[in-house]
């Protein structure tokens, strides 16, 4: 299982998002490839190696035909021109793209939904990056329209309706689709505080459309000193849209890092640092999903303790137990992947009279396993290969056991043991 963490002690933004996934091994080929297939035009893209606060990062850089080239694009669009003349510095010579005056007049791009997703459906990129950058901009959208009081429909973005913000979007969604992650584990997204300017005047940071984001999608943001915007709300809905967990592996291998550099300097570097990491041991995550019920009937419970194992609960347990006023009662508590706990809530709200659900998220650390098909004299049977710290154990799956000493006329204890001790045989265990 391929997992990625994404550190963002710095906030996070558009731009920092596609240099680090650059940096942690996302092929530039593929996305320059893709990119050809998108039906825009005015713009270039520069890929290159800079410092920050000495450390070597990838800077992504998406360079307009206009006179906006060469801007932190992620916020300007949105935020109008920042007066600090630090913000828009490299550090280094790596960028060759010469700097332009940033003048904001009446060239702002205002862009509907509906046309970017047509943008992005009629590309030839992957679907899995189809998907991912209509979602990002579909979280966008939604807090825009709750920020201004309107519905998503209706929004016309003015940061992420630029074209380099559509290319920001859709170079993620190519690079997070070319690294093949299962998995992306973001803790905490750390922020800055004071005001920001913008076209309509003077902002609070977090802005309104990252706020929104965080309330909505329960980003762990943490608000720190430093002075200025760190989480741009291209940023906060690309952590919204990939982010699975937000707790770590207790021991994992590092694979590879990737840095990301921002465009604008604060009093930290402005580096956003994704690593590839895999557990060191076979560790993953599930929900335990836990009611009390006291009013359904005994038939209603075995009846929905079948329904979930039917639709891959891992684990189902009906525990009795005394309710309040000394009424009898059943605890059912059910083992579910992370993927699957809305159905699994869905399926015990329709099929029992409980009102109310407790689900705790919890890492368990579980064998490696694989099912095989063993030829015994009593025919081919599945039997359970796991893969044990000492050696390997051999275990025949319940139903070929039952279901042969059925036919065979036999204890299930003998029939147990004899398919054991055929396939121990073997595969030499």
């Amino acid at each position: 299982m391929k997992q990625l963490y994404f550190e963002c002690s710095s906030g996070i933004s558009g731009d920092m998002a596609v240099a680090a996934l650059l940096d942690a091994g996302a092929s530039e080929a593929k996305l320059r490839e893709a990119l050809s297939t998108v039906k825009l035009e005015g713009y270039k893209i520069q890929i290159s190696k800079v410092k920050k606060s000495g450390i070597e990062c990838t800077d992504f850089n998406v360079i307009l035909d206009s006179k906006d080239s060469g801007l932190d694009h992620d916020m300007e669009y949105l935020y109008g021109h920042l007066h600090n003349s630090s913000e828009h510095q490299h550090e280094e010579h790596h960028h060759e793209h010469e700097h332009h005056h940033h003048e904001h007049e009446e060239h702002h791009h205002h862009t509907s939904l509906a046309k970017i997703n047509e943008i992005i459906e009629d590309s030839g990129i992957p679907q899995n990056a189809k998907v991912l950058a209509k979602k990002i901009f579909s979280i966008i959208a939604s807090a825009e329209a709750k920020a201004h009081g309107t519905s998503p429909e209706l929004v016309h973005f003015h940061e992420t309706g630029g074209i380099d913000s559509i290319v920001d979007i859709i170079s993620f969604a190519v690079c997070m689709d070319d690294l093949k992650a299962d998995r992306v584990c973001i803790k905490s997204i750390s922020e800055g505080c004071g005001t920001v300017r913008c076209m309509h005047g003077i902002l609070p940071v977090p802005v309104p459309a990252t706020t929104y984001i965080a309330e909505e999608h329960s980003l762990p943001l943490c608000i720190t000193n430093v002075q200025g915007e760190l989480v741009t709300p291209t940023g906060a809905a690309i952590a919204a849209a990939v982010r699975t967990d937000t707790e770590l592996p207790e021991t994992f291998i590092i694979k590879k890092t990737g840095l990301g550099a921002g465009k604008r300097n604060h009093t930290i570097p402005s580096i956003l640092r994704v690593m590839i990491i895999e557990p060191s041991q076979k560790e993953d995550s599930v929900y335990k999903l836990e009611t009390d019920i006291d009013d359904s009937t005994p038939e209603t419970i075995g009846f929905v303790m079948d329904e979930l194992l039917k639709n891959n609960a891992k684990e189902v347990h009906c525990i009795p137990c005394f309710m309040k006023k000394n009424r009898p009662g059943y605890t059912l508590e059910v083992i579910c992947s992370i993927e699957d706990r809305k159905l699994m809530e869905t399926l015990i709200f329709t099929h029992t009279s409980t009102i109310g659900i407790r689900r705790q998220l919890l890492n368990r650390t579980v064998l490696e396993r694989e099912m095989l098909t063993v030829n015994t004299s009593f025919g081919p049977v599945r039997v359970k290969k796991i893969i044990a710290p000492e050696k390997i154990r051999l275990v025949p799956e319940y139903e070929d056991v039952a279901e042969t000493a059925r036919k065979n006329n036999l204890s299930f204890y003998d029939t147990y043991n004899r398919i054991t001790a055929e396939a121990e045989q073997t595969y030499g265990c």
